[in-house]
């Protein structure tokens, strides 16, 4: 014990200046307990720290021999007077066969440390017994995070069109129409030799135009401009005017040099 105290301070002045694991208890054995949320919260709520919150039990076989393969048998009772529904009697199901492991912990200052390694590992469960006030206990809880809780809200429509209609009651609403966009608009086509020749204008105008530009500035409908642009017009897939169309050549030409 002296040596290990000794340990433990170095090892604490060490982490308190350097940072360091303290590993003074790293050899300690330590049970590791998996217990029911209803236990852990008993076990917390404890208002003295200075009387116990349980009480384990150790129960071994007086006839038994070392060679007996039973292991003796843990049980756990709940100090509470106070715990309604929460069993107080379970059963600790010891295993020795997982990973190796051990505990830390961290002051409120950072300080980390090795509380110990594993020794055995438990499994609470509620004893025959309790199983009754167990299931109970579940149910509850259950039913009580299946329960909506009812809320009064102020709604800012104050005609009342939010509030679910009662039985019998026939309730009109007026549907909102959405506004029509300009590209859901009906367009009118113009004549075909009418349509080349304000084609023909645009493209004096500027050289590249893309289909977007080009059902703004004519008003008609995509499709039959398409029409109109596979046979006047090239599309530029790449290069400086990628995704943009302009006249076919024997059209520029003649546009240009009208008389030949």
């Amino acid at each position: 014990m002296e040596g290990n105290g000794t340990a433990a301070s170095t090892a604490g002045s060490t982490s308190s200046t350097g940072g360091h694991l303290d590993t003074g208890r790293a050899e300690r054995s330590v049970w590791l307990m998996k217990c029911p949320a209803v236990v852990s919260r008993s076990l917390k709520s404890s208002s003295d720290s200075s009387r116990p919150v349980a009480k384990v039990i150790l129960s071994v076989d007086p006839l038994g021999t070392n060679d007996d393969d039973s292991s003796p048998q843990f049980t756990m009772e709940l100090a509470g007077t106070e715990l309604g529904n929460v069993p107080k009697f379970y059963s600790m199901d010891m295993s020795k066969d997982f990973i190796p492991m051990s505990v830390f912990s961290e002051s409120p200052q950072g300080k980390l440390s090795v509380e110990g390694r594993i020794l055995n590992k438990f499994d609470m469960r509620p004893q025959y017994e309790a199983i009754e006030s167990y299931g109970k206990l579940c149910r509850e809880r259950t039913n009580k995070y299946m329960t909506k809780g009812r809320q009064i809200q102020v709604i800012d429509n104050d005609k009342g069109t939010h509030m679910r209609p009662m039985p019998g009651m026939v309730v009109v609403m007026e549907k909102k129409k959405a506004p029509v966009k300009v590209s859901e608009t009906k367009r009118t086509r113009r004549d075909r030799g009418e349509m080349e020749d304000i084609m023909f204008k645009l493209f004096e105008r500027q050289p590249n135009w893309t289909l977007r530009q080009l059902i703004q500035e004519t008003d008609q409908p995509e499709q039959f401009l398409k029409d109109i642009l596979k046979d006047l017009c090239v599309y530029n897939n790449k290069g400086a005017n990628q995704g943009t169309y302009e006249l076919k050549p024997e059209y520029k030409r003649s546009g240009q040099d009208p008389t030949s």
